[in-house]
Parts: C-alpha cells; structure tokens; sequence
C-alpha cells in the first residue's frame, strides 16, 4: 500500500490553496498580478525507465507563475499617480542595490525633490539641463528642480490685427503730430507687458494713427514714456503701408526694431532698457471692418517657482511655473523583459531580475512594444476575485478528495491487519 499519492495530493492542494489566499488578499493592491499554481506529476525512475503499466506517484508543484497581464486603469486626484497602459515596468532604485522592478505607480516627492514610492524607493528616468532638454542615456534617479527658472528679456513682439480701412486720417496739421493723452490724434491702440533682462513687466503700448489712405504711421510708449522722439515730439517707430485690397502690408517687410528706454514703474522701480526689440506686423491687415487683435504675443517672461508637476504620456514630465512658462524637467523610463514570469518578486510591488527573465531592455514610453503612461491613473490588480473564489471552492473539493484517498487506503490496510 502506498499513501504517496494522496499526501502529495494534500501537499500540492495546500500550496494551491495558499496561491490562491495570497490573489485574494492582493486583490486591491495597485501593480499587482495574479499567480497561477502549476503542478506536474511525478513517477518513480529506475534504470530501464518507466514502464508502460507505471503507476505515478503523485503530484508536485512545478511553479507558481503570475501572469502579467494589463489590470483596469482607475482614475484618481494625484497627478503624480502613474498607470502603464501595455508592457513595462517602473524601475525603482535605492542608489545602492541593482534596481527593482514595478507595475505600481503610487509615486510622491520627498523632501529633496526625488520622486519615490511607499517603499522610498526613486523612480528612474532621464535628466533634463537648465534649458529643458531630456539628456538620454544611463538612466538615473528622478529629481525635480527646485530653483526658480531665470527671466528672459523680451526680443520679438509679434501682433495680428486688422486695421479700420472706414477709418479718416487723424494725424494734425501741426506739431506734436501726436499726443497720446488725446483720443482724436489717433485711431487705435493696444498694449502688453515686455519684460527687461531682470524680467522686470514693461507696459508697452502702441498708437496706430492713420496719416493717408492705406498709410498709417505707429508710435509707442513704454509706461507711459514715448520710446522714441521726446515727450514733447514723439516719433513713430514705424510706418505701415498697405496696398490697395488691404492685405499684408508692403512695408515695412521685415520686424521693425527699435529701443525701449530705461522706465519708472509705478512702484518707483526702474525698469532696464530692452535694446534691439522687433515688431512684426507682417500678419496685420487693412479691411472695412472694426479694428481688432487677434494675436499679439512676446517671447519674453519673469522669473518663476514651480507650481505644479504634470507627466505626459510619453514620460515627460513636465514642470510648470508660476509665470504661466512649462519646461521638461524629466523623462520617466520604463523596463521591459522577454520572460516577464522568470522576475523574481520581492515584495512592496516590486520584482527583480533573473537569469530566467533575461536582461531589462529600457525605453520611454510609447517606444517599440513598451506601453505609454497615463498620469492621474493608478492600474488594478489583473486579480479576478469571482474566479479565485470558484478556484477555492474545486481545491477545497480536491483537498478533500485526497484525504478520502488516505482513507481508503487505511481502509484497505485495516481490512489485510483482520484476516486471519
């Protein structure tokens, strides 16, 4: 008699059901992945071999393999959520050990600026330099800049806009040809801020007045100071002229450029001179119609602190400041592996590599076969808890029909102890 077969059948049912607790209790953890018990049969070996009539010994358990397939995407409030959706995983390090491996993108940033998970652990990914540029290459520990970006001074004002052909002249027979403190000397007027080298806001405002038809000449002042002529004789920094259907303008044809002086604020402040600053209205017109922007813009900004950090989908992330400017600060890369189910897990989510698995092949986001990242977004364990529970009841029947098999054998061996 043997009770081979059934004690394995109890061992293996037990580790079974152990797999099974384990995908139960995991079902509402972030990254997870549900595991598979695979169990193989054994026969007694001899030197001629198995023969065909061979009775097997029992069961034992071959491997217990997670199945890394894609979880349910749940959205959340935290930007610094992160989900992959396809292959990948997160490569975490702890500046010491060879880095580990993760699906759970439950990231935050500690006290340096490092983006870490739960465990402390830094999300590994390629540095930005000072001007926003991603540097690729060795991946290396995440952390965002906490320095303020520097203000630039403004070089290009660029304006789109129609002026009112309808219009009369408005410029006066005499001398100053304009004032800016009277409506009737001009048609039109608009403004925006420009910025000085210390990125000091600079109101500057401009005066269309129209001098002959389809001429039109444009004056300027900085904070209320004109930025060329005097006080008393402002000059204008150009003359716009138009040809006769009104569209863009035959002169000037470049960006005009012309110096904005030294300015008090209103503070008391003086402002620095922005010298070498081109206006572009090759984009303006001269139709029959109200006169109105429709874009003006300036490449110029103050300085600025981080306000916000926000993760693109191809792992950028992206830093946003307090003078409405974004810049890349990182680039988040993701791991992928030819055997996913020969990494080793080690806990808190996380999994390292093995000879089994084979070497991570790195990548960004949306590369090749490696998935993209969705931000705000955390990825659900791939554990179905209706199909684990099902899984549980069959191994509590498979359990117990291995103790039944022990107990016919003792049974039977009762039955042989009686004869006489």
């Amino acid at each position: 008699m043997s009770f081979q077969q059934g004690l394995s059948g109890l061992n293996a049912t037990s580790k079974n059901l152990s797999v099974i607790g384990n995908n139960i209790a995991n079902a509402n953890t972030f990254g997870a992945k549900v595991a598979r018990a695979e169990f193989s049969d054994m026969y007694a070996s001899a030197l001629n071999g198995v023969n065909s009539n061979g009775i097997g010994i029992g069961t034992n358990l071959a491997s217990v393999a997670q199945q890394f397939t894609q979880g349910n995407l749940r959205t959340t409030e935290n930007p610094m959520d992160l989900a992959i959706n396809g292959s990948g995983f997160f490569q975490l390090t702890d500046g010491l050990s060879p880095p580990s491996y993760s699906r759970n993108g439950q990231f935050k940033i500690d006290r340096d600026g490092y983006i870490v998970n739960n465990s402390g652990l830094r999300l590994m990914g390629y540095m930005a330099d000072a001007a926003g540029t991603i540097q690729p290459g060795q991946a290396v520990a995440l952390q965002l800049p906490t320095a303020g970006v520097s203000p630039q001074a403004t070089t290009l004002v660029d304006i789109e806009m129609n002026l009112d052909a309808r219009q009369g002249v408005t410029q006066p027979a005499a001398a100053p040809l304009i004032d800016f403190n009277d409506a009737d000397t001009y048609n039109s007027a608009t403004s925006l801020a420009v910025y000085d080298t210390l990125g000091n806001p600079v109101s500057l405002s401009y005066f269309f007045q129209k001098t002959a038809d389809g001429v039109w000449d444009v004056y300027a002042t900085a904070n209320g100071t004109t930025v060329a002529g005097t006080a008393g004789a402002p000059a204008p920094i150009t003359t716009i002229t138009y040809p006769a259907n009104g569209s863009s303008p035959t002169t000037p044809s470049a960006p005009v450029a012309f110096d904005v002086p030294s300015t008090t604020t209103a503070s008391g402040a003086l402002t620095r001179p922005i010298t070498g600053l081109l206006f572009d209205v090759s984009k303006s017109t001269q139709f029959g119609t109200a006169f109105g922007v429709t874009d003006l813009s300036q490449d110029g900004f103050a300085a600025g602190q981080v306000t916000a950090i926000a993760v693109e989908a191809n792992g950028i992330v992206m830093a946003r400041y307090s003078n409405g400017q974004s810049r890349p600060a990182a680039q988040v890369e993701l791991a992928n592996f030819r055997n996913p189910q020969g990494l080793q897990p080690v806990g808190d989510n996380a999994w390292i590599r093995t000879f089994a698995s084979g070497d991570p092949v790195g990548g960004v986001p949306g590369d090749g076969n490696i998935g993209v990242l969705q931000s705000g977004a955390l990825e659900e364990a791939n554990i179905d808890l209706t199909a684990e529970l099902v899984n549980m009841i069959t191994a509590q029947r498979i359990y117990q029909a291995n103790a039944q098999t022990i107990k016919t054998e003792d049974q039977v061996l009762q039955t042989l102890v009686n004869l006489r």
